[in-house]
């Protein structure tokens, strides 16, 4: 079933209404028929609502509401995942894997060993660029909400960012093994933001490792084999995702 996201305003009471290009992508590229039946969210209650096609006309889709989905898609903990930035297109891939595993925000980060150096007009044509990916990879995994892209913060910035977070995690291949990760794992409470940080291809220089120490930031292990930037950040996902989706104190 396709999935689409609107702004609240656009579902009243039984019914709903699509416009802009999602209106030309479901007529026109999707060619979808009346009676059809298409999930929207709206980003803010996580829920899902069911309609069918009952009209188009010049510039909008006119739907009737079926029923609503009311236990969503979303984590009970929010997740924001600090990503250095990487070389090439991996960001891409990060985002769109991150995205269908629950993060609620990704925080790309200049960092000492970061390899790209973006400057203002390359930063905000990337942003824009990212966010369209969460957003299909949202409609993709029946997201409730799109996950937003910040704009590219320095290291400094980011830690600022990070301040009120209760649950902080940095990957780091120099920490003491996995007992570490299983408590700062285990504290985690439902209603939680939790700060994933993860180093570009080069890592973490020490100095980073300390200042991010003394912000709160806990060094924990991923386990004995050195894992890429873009398979760090899916691998502490993954396990959060299994923690939480398992755990009693979060069903």
């Amino acid at each position: 079933m396709y999935q689409f996201f609107v702004s609240p305003k656009q579902i009243q009471g039984t019914k709903a209404y699509i416009t802009g290009s999602d209106y030309n992508h479901i007529k026109n590229v999707l060619r979808m028929k009346i009676g059809e039946e298409i999930a929207l969210s709206n980003g803010v209650d996580q829920k899902e609502y069911r309609v069918g096609i009952v009209a188009y006309t010049e510039d909008t889709v006119e739907c009737e509401l079926r029923f609503i989905k009311e236990d969503g898609m979303e984590l009970p903990a929010k997740i924001y995942l600090f990503q250095g930035l990487p070389k090439g297109d991996k960001m891409e891939l990060i985002i769109q894997k991150a995205v269908e595993l629950g993060v609620h925000e990704i925080i790309p980060v200049s960092m000492n060993r970061c390899v790209v150096r973006l400057d203002e007009k390359k930063a905000s044509s990337k942003q824009k660029r990212w966010q369209t990916i969460a957003e299909a990879a949202a409609k993709q995994s029946k997201r409730g909400i799109i996950p937003e892209i910040r704009k590219v913060l320095s290291f400094e910035q980011a830690l600022s960012y990070a301040n009120d977070m209760q649950v902080k995690m940095l990957p780091y291949e120099l920490a003491n093994g996995m007992e570490e990760t299983k408590k700062v794992i285990a504290s985690i409470r439902p209603g939680d933001k939790i700060a994933v940080w993860i180093g570009p291809e080069g890592g973490f220089d020490k100095q980073e490792v300390s200042k991010a120490s003394a912000c709160g930031f806990y060094p924990i292990s991923l386990g004995k084999r050195i894992l890429r930037t873009e398979t760090a950040g899916m691998t502490v996902l993954s396990i959060l995702m299994y923690h939480m989706e398992t755990d009693q104190a979060f069903i």
